[in-house]
């Protein structure tokens, strides 16, 4: 045997010393790596102490001190000082030294500690359109995740929007499932990419976005046929970046729980997709088995189904779970097997992370790290590319020098509503620009800025000096829409009695904000409608009587000066609307890849099956595009080869522009219902006036893959469509028969 075969690769011997490990472990340690804790204001009991004694007494695996939803106020300094001491109890007060792997919620950056970098959320990223700023942001994000100690973000989000009320939908990518996949993958990828060891977890398996009522976690009852062509592809395309880890969704599907299914965590997450990381509950997603789902008759009849389905770890199963898990061994409910697998499966992650070899966090390396000026330009480019421009009525862009400005809307100066939920909630421990100041620093130094609230989210305020300021002023910004908050429009503790509007019943703005906006457009003077919300608002009457509209979402701290800079045109709009808006509540569900149908009573032409405020896709720019000549390179398309689609825009404009060249697709006829086109392709594009180029893609004759009713996809014979602007190609689609 030569030298070469019996040298051991250092993986190999990563994975030596796990199976070396597993086998001097009982049984009530394997299971405690199996648990995790968490420390949060929601139950006063759950300390940092608390943390530490789990760890040193029981040796739980996983513990979330920081970084969440629930958790409490944490500067960056005590951050990593609570991380380090938790290592330190882990590796020196336990008795095999197993270092603790602490995830946190990182949606738009590390945003639930102080001096990080907080980045428009997704729908917000997903207006942006671009793969290379999409993955750049998972790269900061898991820089300043590593830098505070923590080695797992719960993300990227690879739920598909389907229905706007939902209260996550700001959280998603939007409504395309090939969107969503396409920058999920790109987020992934910067994770993964980043110069630190951070692990990514893609959620929430398998379909989330489409709950009933638009409540959240409420039943997903679809089709087998609508999971894998509307909800799958964004976790293929994930998966296939080698995410380490995946999060079950809390709703049921087809009335079974996603926590609790054999069928979607074993046979197609593993078995099928080839999943081999771990997979973790979302929070309390176990519990709910018995406690709302009701198919579970006790806590450890939860454990029992949701382990043997395929999770491993209980995110807040703490030492309950432990005694749970040892209990249904020893009774021969569970194999002993199938706990080493799991337990296999967390050890494994933790060597692969580095967290064996130094699980410890220099706090001058964090905070020379945290917040850079490198970041937060990430940041701003974000949300630059983010602006839509919904309507223009040649209002803007603003003049920098115009004499008097009214600013006014209970969004223009609050920076916790701009950063939205998933991030801190007081202004003390936010630091960034609001709109308000974001157009006191573009304006002239001779322009005269008055602010006004004019109104809270749902009740009155000042509406009388708004309305004063706006006949005196010579041009006014109104900044309308949601505050803050996350999941079921929560938690109570910030949206009280007097910052209510966020439910699932109205879409539309509530009154308090109607009347502000009525009153100002009334007083005549040119005005500008900025929404900072996480869903589409239905603004039927804004987009009839106001002179411009700017979609903003919720663009993260340094979003401010973005919306300034595009109002006074310093920045020219570039972003595309990625999910589409509805004209009411009673228009939903309204998306642009809906299915046909028949008319039994002829079809209404005033009551078209697609019809929008504004369609997905929507955006507008400060300079004119044109688009000529969509054409292919064959006119036939066989199955596992490819196509080339080209079209050429050009900036037949004033100003330099990106724009995003969307192309969609579709089948003229299928063996099934197949939507009546899909976004399959978009570049990002960047022109000076005068200038054109020739846009390329490449389409895979996968891209019209046939969804069958069992879920199951095939390539059909039959005439294809694509569409790119109002430019039209056909292809003829030849199958192996």
């Amino acid at each position: 045997m030569t030298t070469h075969e019996t040298q051991m690769t250092q993986a190999e011997k990563m994975d030596e010393n796990v199976e070396t490990l597993l086998d001097e472990m009982t049984l009530r340690e394997k299971a405690a790596q199996l648990a995790g804790t968490y420390v949060g204001t929601m139950d006063e009991t759950r300390t940092v102490d608390d943390t530490k004694e789990m760890i040193r007494e029981h040796g739980i695996g996983f513990a979330t001190p920081f970084g969440y939803g629930a958790s409490p106020h944490r500067a960056s300094e005590e951050v990593v000082e609570i991380a380090n001491n938790l290592q330190r109890i882990a590796r020196e007060e336990t008795r095999l030294g197993i270092p603790v792997l602490i995830p946190v919620d990182a949606i738009h950056g590390h945003a639930y500690v102080e001096d990080t970098t907080v980045f428009p959320h997704n729908m917000a990223v997903a207006a942006a359109r671009d793969r290379t700023l999409t993955k750049q942001i998972g790269t900061v994000t898991a820089t300043e995740v590593a830098a505070t100690g923590s080695s797992l973000t719960y993300g990227p989000t690879c739920d598909v929007a389907r229905d706007p009320r939902w209260g996550r939908a700001f959280e998603t990518f939007g409504e395309s499932p090939y969107l969503v996949g396409e920058l999920a993958a790109a987020k992934a990828r910067g994770i993964r990419g980043a110069p630190v060891d951070v692990a990514a977890m893609a959620k929430h398996f398998p379909a989330y976005g489409e709950p009933e009522r638009g409540e959240d976690a409420s039943p997903v009852d679809k089709s087998l046929s609508s999971l894998y062509r509307d909800f799958l592809p964004p976790f293929e395309k994930v998966l296939a970046e080698g995410v380490e880890g995946v999060m079950p969704s809390y709703n049921s599907i087809n009335g079974e729980p996603s926590h609790g299914s054999q069928y979607w965590l074993t046979e197609v997450l593993r078995d099928d997709f080839g999943f081999e990381g771990y997979v973790a509950s979302d929070w309390n997603g176990i519990n709910m088995l018995h406690q709302n789902h009701r198919v579970a008759t006790s806590p450890q009849d939860s454990i029992y189904q949701s382990f043997t389905a395929g999770v491993d770890v209980h995110s807040l199963g703490e030492v309950t779970h432990v005694d749970h898990v040892v209990s249904l061994v020893e009774s021969g409910a569970v194999d002993e097997a199938a706990v080493n697998a799991s337990v296999r499966r967390v050890l494994q992650l933790k060597s692969d992370l580095g967290l064996f070899e130094d699980p410890f966090v220099d706090p001058d390396e964090s905070a020379d790290t945290l917040e850079t000026d490198a970041h937060r330009d990430v940041a701003l480019e974000a949300a630059r590319k983010s602006m839509t421009l919904v309507k223009n009525d040649d209002c803007l862009p603003f003049e920098s020098d115009v004499d008097e400005l009214l600013v006014t809307g209970p969004n223009a100066d609050d920076l916790t509503n701009q950063v939205g939920g998933w991030s801190l909630k007081e202004a003390h421990e936010l630091d960034g620009t609001t709109i308000k100041e974001g157009i006191e620093s573009v304006v002239s130094a001779d322009t005269a800025v008055r602010f006004e609230r004019g109104s809270g989210i749902d009740e009155p305020a000042d509406l009388d000096a708004a309305v004063t300021a706006a006949e005196d002023a010579d041009a006014a910004v109104v900044v309308l829409g949601e505050n803050w908050y996350l999941h079921e429009f929560g938690p109570q503790d910030v949206n009280g009695p007097t910052e209510a509007f966020p439910n699932r019943s109205e879409l539309t703005l509530p009154d308090a904000q109607r009347r502000l906006l009525e009153a100002v457009v009334e007083t005549g003077t040119p005005t500008a409608l900025v929404l900072v919300s996480g869903r589409p608002l239905a603004v039927s009457w804004a987009a009839e009587h106001v002179d411009a509209i700017v979609q903003a979402y919720y663009p993260g701290a340094d979003g401010g000066r973005a919306v300034a800079e595009t109002l006074f045109g310093h920045n020219n709009p570039s972003g595309k609307l990625p999910i589409s808006v509805p004209r009411s509540e009673g228009q939903h569900p309204v998306r642009h890849n809906y299915l046909p149908h028949p008319y039994p009573i002829g079809e209404d032409e005033h009551l078209p099956s697609y019809d929008p405020l504004w369609a997905f896709g929507h955006g507008l720019s400060y300079t004119d595009f044109e688009y000529r000549g969509l054409s292919v390179s064959a006119e036939s398309l066989a199955e596992d080869e490819s196509i080339t689609a080209t079209v050429t825009l050009a900036n037949t404009g004033e100003r330099a522009g990106d724009e995003v060249v969307q192309l969609f697709g579709g089948r003229e006829h299928a063996s099934v219902v197949t939507p009546v086109e899909e976004l399959i392709d978009f570049q990002r594009v960047s022109l000076d006036p005068g200038q054109e180029t020739t846009v390329t893609f490449e389409i895979a004759a996968e891209t019209f893959d046939v969804v069958r009713p069992d879920g199951s996809s095939r390539f059909e014979s039959g005439q294809l469509s694509l569409r790119c602007e109002s430019l039209d190609a056909s292809i003829t689609a030849v199958a192996d028969d």
